[in-house]
């Protein structure tokens, strides 16, 4: 797996858990990145937390005979109650994880990672700890695509399509990627391999999707 964005403390501390554990941690590590490449690690309360946003965005912990996991926001929460995924008997939202084949499908966990990230996108995101309370992150105003880039998207319909389908997130990594280019002819490779990428339905940082 890639090192942006891993903690050592969380490598640590699956290092340290029981062997039946490490499989599901890195498992489940592996799926919060490829869903969300910039999500930052952290250790709260002696668990790893997966921060994005400015806000938790859920938690894992391996315990003697059992592992959980746990999504954050009330929002994510309604949608994981009315698909019935919400597990009783253990801490979190799955319940008591014994073996990879304990969690949804990589596919299904994929959408509900990207749902629960675009609740925070949207600024729709409630803290299970605020209460009554609502606790809301503002989203990050927008980043307004450099020229280059918006010429080069109505030029290609297919890339214009799926830049537009973006998250705010997703936006913001290309357009701050082009901008950051000192050099007109750096812009400019960027635009095109940009431009290359979105068409393919591809995320600026895809290649650190893939665990």
């Amino acid at each position: 797996m890639p090192a942006a964005n891993f903690n050592p403390r969380v490598d640590m501390y699956v290092a340290k858990s029981k062997p039946f554990a490490q499989p599901i941690l890195e498992h489940l590590r592996c799926l919060i990145h490829k869903a969300c490449p910039n999500v930052e690690e952290s250790i709260k309360w002696s668990m790893p937390f997966f921060e994005y946003g400015g806000v938790n965005l859920g938690n894992m912990a391996a315990f003697k005979e059992h592992c959980s996991f746990g999504f954050w926001g009330k929002e994510i929460g309604a949608v994981l109650d009315e698909a019935g995924i919400v597990q009783r008997g253990g801490m979190g939202t799955l319940g008591r994880i014994t073996t990879v084949k304990d969690l949804p499908s990589d596919k299904q966990m994929l959408s509900l990672i990207r749902q629960a990230t675009g609740f925070i996108d949207r600024g729709e995101y409630t803290s299970p700890m605020a209460g009554r309370n609502k606790v809301v992150k503002p989203p990050k105003a927008a980043v307004e695509a450099p020229e280059e880039l918006a010429a080069a998207l109505k030029k290609n319909q297919k890339a214009a399509a799926v830049f537009a389908a973006f998250s705010p997130s997703c936006k913001r990594e290309y357009t701050e990627w082009i901008a950051d280019a000192k050099r007109p002819e750096t812009r400019e490779r960027r635009v095109a391999t940009a431009i290359e990428w979105i068409a393919e339905g591809k995320q600026r940082n895809w290649k650190y999707q893939n665990c």
